[in-house]
């Protein structure tokens, strides 16, 4: 590193760093520029890693349950930009809430976890919704309660209700295209070898 004052103006200094030693003309502002650009692209393949819930219906609870532990572990962002309905809610409590967010198209649906009868018929389970309910934050649990609960009948939260809780994110054309045809209606189990369901 150089530093030199001219006796004809004492109050410019100038500054060198050995950046351009070879001759190359570089100064600290360009080469500056161009560390920090190399890092800004470095970093953006690390937090654009980002995974896209859309038209999912539900299934297994704990199929899940195991997912989102996978998907918490990542540091993976969720984009919620559809239906996430059932087991998929589960998302809101297993992955932290500053890495989850909204579309405009985010439709979340909630109920009751559930069980075939011995008819056959879905009969409620309370100890799976209480588990089930037991996964969801604070403020999630407060707007069920508002609708009376986990019941039977499926509840949905979207539209301003839910950007109120969760950020908005925004997706450029290719992200926000149309979902792929929802597949047929899955039962969701909870937990591995009991028959409780949240559908």
């Amino acid at each position: 590193m150089t530093i030199s004052q001219h006796a004809a103006g004492a109050s410019q200094k100038m500054i060198r760093f050995g950046f351009d030693r070879f001759g190359l003309g570089l100064d600290m502002k360009l080469v500056t520029g161009l560390l920090a650009a190399v890092l800004l692209l470095a970093g953006m393949g690390a937090s654009h890693a980002v995974v896209r819930i859309g038209e999912d219906r539900g299934g297994r609870i704990g199929t899940y349950v195991d997912k989102y532990q996978d998907l918490r572990s990542s540091g993976q962002t969720v984009i919620i930009d559809g239906l996430c309905a059932s087991a998929c809610t589960i998302v809101l409590g297993a992955v932290p809430h500053d890495k989850i967010c909204v579309t405009s198209h985010a439709n979340l649906g909630f109920h009751a976890a559930w069980d075939f009868g011995a008819n056959g018929r879905a009969v409620t389970n309370p100890e799976a919704t209480q588990m089930l309910y037991s996964m969801y934050p604070s403020a999630i649990k407060r707007w069920i309660n508002a609708r009376g609960g986990l019941t039977p009948h499926m509840i949905f939260l979207r539209g301003k209700q839910l950007t109120s809780m969760y950020k908005p994110c925004y997706l450029d054309a290719q992200a926000s295209a149309p979902a792929p045809e929802a597949t047929p209606h899955q039962h969701d189990v909870i937990g591995r070898g009991t028959k409780a369901l949240a559908r």
